[in-house]
């Protein structure tokens, strides 16, 4: 028997599609932060595996800033999971934090620190600010 076609919500489709991948408040909180703390830094650095939303190749650091909603983040009230389609969702989000934790590898294995820095984390700035802090700072290199 074959399964009824699914209609979309026209309204659901409207807000999905106003829904930023650049430029969001999150992402633009975490930039402020970076240029307080002095940290030289490019947007959407498209050259890296996952293009970090932010990134310094000559540091090799980069951050990634990810909507709770859209990347799954545990414990978060933000992660509500929609109530319809769930199979959908639930497929999309999986594919999501797959590609993520794959990126994240790739970039740990040309020696890059990364962080990511959750939407729901850009409320307490100075937490962030602290946090962010040492991503500048040179490494040490232990001698062979």
């Amino acid at each position: 028997m074959a399964r009824p076609k699914l209609r979309t919500d026209p309204d659901r489709s409207a807000l999905m599609r106003r829904v930023r991948q650049r430029g969001t408040s999150p992402e633009i909180i975490v930039a402020e932060i970076c240029r307080d703390l002095g940290l030289r830094y490019r947007l959407n650095v498209k050259s890296l595996p996952g293009s970090p939303d932010l990134g310094n190749k000559t540091k090799r650091w980069a951050i990634f800033v990810n909507g709770c909603f859209w990347h799954r983040h545990t414990g978060c009230r933000l992660a509500t999971p929609p109530k319809r389609n769930r199979a959908f969702w639930s497929k999309k989000f999986a594919a999501n934090r797959s590609r993520d934790a794959r990126k994240i590898r790739e970039l740990r294995a040309l020696s890059y620190r990364v962080a990511v820095v959750w939407q729901c984390e850009t409320i307490e700035q100075e937490t962030l600010r602290d946090r962010l802090s040492n991503l500048g700072e040179a490494r040490v290199v232990k001698a062979a």
